[in-house]
This record gives structure tokens, sequence and C-alpha cells, in this order.
């Protein structure tokens, strides 16, 4: 029985009137629901429509009758075999044929999948009303006859008999859309094409399968009945509205079965899992497998298909087990004075999962720490409370701790769980007694005393405590540590500190009128111990120091304007033994006050001027006396060095003394000056080398051929060796030659290269013939007085090259050429006239053998 709305989209409820007999599917196919014989009048039933969701109603009557028993195979297929007219047509209320419009849709052909045949089976049968007066043909097309896939339905040309060549399958193709067509001979369209849709019939051909075979779940220990768990879901390839894909789900078995067997259920529609007893414990099943079953078929076992799956259910851990003590005293030590010391591991028990919130311990002191020297802390490994000293702690004044201890996890305990006594204990912690170090009181102390305390005299006693009242010790013995000026000393015994110099607060290593030294106190304990001590000395200023002017040298012009001097009175001492200060001239000399006047300009300053309206320039030592405004007074003289010299219109000194002001004595000018003479000696002598050089080069060029001059293999010019004595060179190559061997004894053809030639020369003045002299420096001047006078002399005078220096030489040392005469011949009386700048060199040079 089909159902068709207008709008097409209603979800519809089948129902019969006699379900006991008759059951209608979601697809309308009507099932027996039992066996039973029809008799020949004809069984009536009725067969209801509902919407699901407007719940709105329609019936409709069916009547099922017996089929009549056929004998010919042949009228059997022509009974079975329904016939479609193009156009279709139908009879109704018994009237003649109609011709009904061609839009209207032929009915859907049902075929069951996977049907044994024969094949090809015979489905429907195509004809035209024309075939009476025309020769038609008749085609099928669409997927499945001339589309892919080919080949399934195949129709007779002729008759119009449309078969299927093979068996179906639902779940690859769910129905096939045909179109049919009639030609005639010719292939005109004699008709419009008729749609034919084939539905394949589901069968129950695919059984469920999950979508993974193994399913894993958790579920918190302790939960109440009800708790959801989980869900499993199997699909099937069979048609869902039909039993065939219809699934129930059940649990075939639980491992292990404690405490109960049935500790969950499952949701036979929906595949939920859900716990359906109380007792889930993880210290006791940690873990639970269950078998689930699908089956099709609404879960009929006996025409159903099954399928299993393996559910994996851990039971999770929840803070339902406390922490509890291994033992309920702990005991540890501590030497006194340690901080960040383990002194004691406290160990617990917890059943629930390691290194999880709820087996995590942490500790809390309760009691018996009111100071807070102690801390636990948690072991992550072992889950141990470690106690911890986190401030000293000193035996004279605790020798024991009990300190009293609870245990909790990071997480609450699960609810209706209480901590057992197990969960606190006590620690007994005993303080050990160790050598401490002795302390001075006070630290630092502070002595105030005058400087100028003699050498000798007792300042103050400084001794120090040792903490350690229930040791065997000896008294304290004292040390000196750090006395940067070395004023004290410490008795070792009684801690006396006597000083050694006199204190005296202007001292650099005074600050700020503070001076610390440190001593050192030892004990005889085991180990030693020992402790340090500062002594602060502040100094009382008394008038132990003079003032002094500021600067020590001045400048100021020969005449009255401008010629102001600011001084400033210096003291190493402090108020009120500093200034202000009272400033005078000395009565002697009496040069003094009639060439100078000085006034004060304030407590500190004072200003020195000329009296006179002019002071030669010169160097001036000026004597202040400054007194100070201590009680008694302290005053000194002081040596104020003036410069007086000649000035321009701003003040500034212009003329030459302006060395002298900068420091230059006498000695220091006559040096500067030598050097300078000395400097442009060494010039002069420089240049007129060099001209010699240039000439002898001249001179070398025109007489000695480049190829027969074999000295060159001998002499190198511009080199010194290792001095006179590692080589050996012939002197009478400097000698004149002369004056050795006249030319006339020669042998013709035999000549020196560096000697005249043979021709006949122009006519010159003479030389000096005189003898060769035995020094060669008399030699040197000799040669060069010849060649300065004689302009017109040929330069021949290759011997004056001196390249030679070696052994066994007559002449002295080059310096005799200067040193030879002495300057004391000299008058130098007129320096005198100079003034009195040039007394100092009139002095050295011309006062004599003294």
């Amino acid at each position: 029985v089909r159902f068709r709305s207008c709008d097409g989209n209603k979800k519809i409820h089948f129902g019969s009137s006699e379900p006991e007999d008759f059951r209608v599917g979601e697809d309308g196919v009507v099932y027996a629901e039992r066996s039973f014989q029809l008799s020949a009048e004809p069984t009536e039933f009725v067969v209801s429509a509902q919407d699901k969701e407007t719940q709105q109603e329609w019936q409709m009557r069916v009547k099922l009758t017996p089929e009549p028993a056929f004998t010919g195979a042949l009228e059997k297929d022509q009974r079975k075999i329904e016939e479609i007219i193009f156009p279709w047509q139908q009879y109704k209320h018994g009237s003649p044929l109609k011709r009904q419009k061609r839009d209207w849709v032929i009915p859907p052909i049902n075929l069951p999948e996977n049907s044994k045949g024969p094949f090809p089976q015979e489905l429907v049968r195509i004809r035209s009303d024309r075939d009476k007066s025309l020769s038609l043909r008749y085609s099928v097309t669409g997927p499945g006859a001339d589309q892919p896939p080919t080949g399934i339905f195949i129709i007779n040309p002729i008759s119009g008999q449309l078969s299927v060549t093979k068996p179906l399958d639902r779940e690859q193709i769910a129905s096939f859309h045909l179109r049919a067509h009639a030609v005639d001979v010719n292939g005109n369209q004699v008709e419009n094409p008729i749609d034919i849709v084939i539905n394949v019939i589901d069968m129950n051909d695919n059984r469920p399968e999950f979508l993974h075979q193994v399913w894993n779940g958790t579920v918190p220990e302790g939960s109440k009945p009800g708790t959801y768990v989980m869900t499993v879901t199997a699909i099937d390839a069979d048609d869902p509205n039909t039993q065939n894909g219809m699934l129930r789900y059940r649990i075939l078995s639980q491992a292990p079965s404690s405490p109960s067997p049935n500790m969950f259920t499952i949701n036979n529609e929906t595949g939920d899992i859900i716990t359906v007893a109380a007792g889930l414990d993880r210290e006791k099943v940690q873990q639970y497998t269950l078998i689930i079953q699908a089956t099709d078929m609404e879960g009929n076992p006996t025409y159903g298909l099954s399928n299993t799956a393996t559910a994996v259910i851990a039971v999770t851990d929840v803070n339902d087990n406390p922490p509890e003590f291994t033992a309920m005293t702990f005991y540890g030590e501590v030497p006194e004075n340690r901080m960040d010391v383990i002194v004691a591991n406290l160990t617990v028990t917890d059943k629930d999962q390691p290194h999880t919130p709820a087996w995590n311990a942490m500790y809390r002191m309760t009691g018996g720490d009111p100071t807070g020297r102690f801390t636990i802390l948690t072991d992550p490994n072992s889950n141990d409370g470690l106690v911890t000293v986190v401030k000293p702690i000193d035996f004279e004044t605790n020798r024991m701790f009990v300190l009293t201890v609870a245990a909790e996890n990071q997480v609450p305990l699960a609810k209706g769980i209480q901590h057992p006594p197990q969960s606190t204990a006590t620690v007994s912690i005993t303080v050990i007694d160790v050598n401490e170090s002795p302390y001075f009181v006070p630290n630092p102390k502070l002595v105030r005393q005058e400087e100028g305390l003699m050498a000798g005299s007792m300042l103050t006693t400084f001794t120090a405590q040792d903490p350690d009242r229930y040791m065997q010790q000896t008294s304290l013995r004292y040390s000196k540590l750090s006395d940067p000026a070395n004023w004290l000393k410490i008795d070792p015994v009684n801690g006396q500190i006597t000083t050694t110099a006199v204190l005296d607060r202007e001292s650099i290593y005074v600050q700020n009128n503070m001076y610390n030294a440190t001593f050192l106190a030892s004990d005889n304990g085991i180990p030693p111990m020992s402790g340090t001590g500062t002594l602060q000395i502040y100094l009382l200023d008394i008038n132990d120091n003079a003032p002094q002017v500021h600067p020590k040298e001045a400048t100021t012009c020969e005449t009255l304007q401008p010629n102001a001097i600011n001084i400033t009175a210096v003291d190493p001492d402090i108020d009120p033994n500093a200034g202000p200060f009272a400033f005078e001239l000395p009565d002697t000399p009496a040069s003094i006050k009639r060439n100078w006047t000085i006034v004060r300009i304030s407590g500190d300053h004072a200003q020195l001027s000329l009296r006179i309206r002019f002071l030669e320039a010169g160097i001036y030592d000026v004597p202040i006396v400054i007194t100070d405004s201590g009680n008694p007074h302290a005053s000194s003289t002081s040596l104020l060095k003036v410069k007086v010299c000649q000035c321009d219109l701003n003040g500034d000194c212009t003329d030459v003394d302006r060395i002298v002001g900068a420091g230059l004595g006498t000695g220091a000018i006559i040096a500067i000056l030598l050097c300078i003479i000395i400097l442009l000696i060494l010039v002069l002598m420089f240049v007129v080398w060099m001209k010699r050089r240039d000439k002898e080069r001249q001179a070398k060029q025109l007489l000695i051929d480049p190829e027969d001059d074999v000295r060159d293999n001998i002499l190198k010019y511009d080199e010194e060796g290792g001095g006179e004595e590692d080589q050996d060179y012939d002197l009478s190559q400097l000698q004149q030659p002369d004056t050795v061997e006249p030319d006339a004894i020669k042998p013709v053809g035999i000549r020196r290269l560096d000697e005249r030639p043979i021709h006949a020369e122009p006519q010159y003045p003479v030389r000096s013939a005189a003898p060769h002299p035995g020094d060669i420096g008399d030699f040197i001047n000799e040669g060069l007085k010849a060649a300065d006078n004689d302009p017109t002399a040929p330069p021949y005078d290759s011997l004056l090259v001196f390249d030679y220096e070696g052994s066994g030489s007559t002449a002295g040392s080059l310096s005799s050429l200067n040193s030879s005469s002495s300057g004391g011949e000299q008058d130098y009386d007129y320096l005198n006239d100079w003034g009195p700048r040039f007394k100092k060199l009139a002095d050295m040079y011309g006062g004599g053998d003294d």
C-alpha cells in the first residue's frame, strides 16, 4: 500500500486494524504475522496512515483474496506480467477506456535485490495502442540500459517486453530511472516517452558493522547507578527504514564480574552505556571489558544478523583515600645556627593513583613552631615530607622542638570521607650545641675623643661575649685586625685599647672626623671561633694647625691699576678653629708695607695690591701673616711669590718675564740658548758636507773612467763597519801624490787615475806645496782652504773624499776641531751691561777659573 501527499514530505506511520494477523512496514509492505488459511471469501482489514507531526490520519480498506491455481506456466506468466500501454489507460467504475494526461506518473516497479533468476527475468511489457495500425519498435534508455551500468535492463523491440539480466544490489543502486520509447519503422516517434522507475527492494544481506572494534571509555570510581559512561555505534548497509537496517544493542559479557556481573547496561537503540550498580572501586578493579553485540531486524535473534565489538571501560581515580603517616612520631636533629637543612623525612601512604592530585601530599604544621623556624616541603617523587629549617635556632634558647604535622592531598577528599587519625603525626627535633663565634657588645662601638691624644694613653675597653654558656671554655683572647694609621693596640686579655701614636683628626685615614679600627675576639673551642668588632673614634678638633695662604704664586702689574691679587686662607682645622681669618703684612722688612697693602674682603679671602705707583718687574716674596679664630689663636707667616710684569690694557703680562713666572730660572734660560746655538751649528755643518759631496762627485765623473776604476771593488762609500779595528786600509791612499812620489820618477804610462793628467794644462795659481802633515785634521783643513781660496781650480781634488776609518790613525778626535780653543779668553764683561737678567751669565763666563 502506498501513500502520496501533495508536498511529498510527510512522515507517515502505517497501522493495521488486525495487528495480530497483519503488519504494515514503514515502506507500506504488508506482512503476515502468522500462518493461517484464507477462506474463499475475501479477507478485509483496514490500513491507516498517520502523519507523525500533525497526527492527521487517513484510512484505506484492503481486500485479500486467494490466488486461483493455473495449470499452464504460460498462462501464469501472462497473468503476472503487467502491461503498460501508451498512453497509460485504466478502467474506472466499469467505464470504457479513457485517455489520460500524458504527464501522469507510472507506478514504480518493485524488484527485490539478490534475485536468483532465472535471467533474463521479465518485468513489464510496454505497448502502444497504435501498434494495431503501425509496425512499431520499442526501446528503453537511461542508467542501467544504454548508460552505465549498461545491460542491466533490456527490452524486446518487437514485443516491448522489459527484462532484467542479472541480480541487483540495493546497496549499490537503490533505484533506476528509465524512459521507454515507441517509434515506427522509419524512426519517427509515435508516442511520448514514458518514465519507468524501478525500485530495488532491500533484503537483509548485510551485517551490522561497528565503527571501531575496540571502544575506550572512563568512569569515575564510586559513581552512582545511572552514570553515563560512553556510546558505541554500529552501522548497517541495509535500508535503515526497514527492519533490515534497524539495529539493537546488548551486552554479551563483562570481565571481571566483580563486584557484580551486571555493573553496566546499554541502551538497545542508541548504544549508550551507563552504570546500573554501585561499587566501582579503582583500588580493587581498575578496568572492565564488555563484549557488545549489535543485531539488525530490530534485534530479532532468529532472522537478524549480528556483530560484536569490545568496550574497555577504565575506572578513574577519585580522592577517596586520605594520606596516612607510616609512624605516629618522627625524629630529627639539627645543629644550631644552621639554615636550609633537612632535619626529618615524613613518609605517608596513599592508595590513590600515584602522581595524581588525589595522591600528591601536602604537609601542614598545626603546632609546635610559633616562631616559624621550620617548613615542610614535599618530595614530588616519593611524596615524602621534608622538614627544613628556615630560621637559625639558638641552642641556648631552645634545645628541642615537638611539631604537630597534618597531611592532606592537593584535592579535597570525596564527599563523605573523613581524615583518619593516621593523617596526623608528631615530629621531635633535637637541637645540637655547636661552638659559636663570640660577639662584641656594642658593635660598632663609638668613642668621642679630642685629637692630639698622646701615645700610651688609655682610650677605652672593647670586650666581646661568648654565646656558648654550656661549653667549658677559657676566657677570650683579643687581637687587632685593622688599624689603618697604626694608632692603637689592644690588651689580649682584658680588651683595653691604648694609643701608640698621636691621634690626628687631619690624617688621611680619618673620614668625616671618624677613624675606624677592627678587632678580633677568639675562643678556644673545637673548632675555634672568632668574631670581629669595629671601634669608631670620633675625633674632636683642636686648633693644632695654622692657616696658610692659597695660592702660593700670583701675578700682578707694575702699575697700580690693575694690580689686585685675591688670596684665600686655608686651614685644615674646622669651625671654630678655622675662619674668619685675619690678614696682615709683617713690619719687617720695611719694604713690604712700603710696597704692598692687604685688605680682607671676607672671612676667608683677602686682596693684596701695590701701595706705590710703580714697581719694577720681577719676582718678589711677600710674607703674609694669617691668624685663625681658634681659642687660643693660631697664626703663621706664608710667603706669596708675586711676579710683577708689564701688562697691557687688559691686565695681561706682555714681557718675556712670563717665562720666569712659569718657573724657569736663569740656568734653564742659558741651557735653552745653548741648545739653540748647537742646533744651528749642526745645520751649518750638514750644509757644508752636502756641498762638499757634490764637488767630489763631479770631480770623479771627470777624472775617473768607471771601467778602469778598480777602487769600486775596494771602497764602498757611506758604509760603517764594526769599528776602526776590523778594517785595514792603506793610509797612503790619503796622502798627496805629489808629495810622496814626484812625477819625474814615475814610469811613463803608469799613473794613478786620481792624479793630474800629464798633458799640458792651463796655468792656474799653484797650490801650497807644504809637506804632508802628520795630523789628518790639519791635512783636511789645508785642503779645505786650498779649495775655498782657488775659485778656478778644476775638480781634480778627488783625494778630498773622506771615507776612511782604520787602525793606527794619527788623527785625534774630531772634537778637537772645536774644543781646542776655550772660551775662557773671551771677555764677557759686557754681559753686565745687559741688565740684572744676564748677571748670572756674566758670573759664569767672565768670573775667571772659580
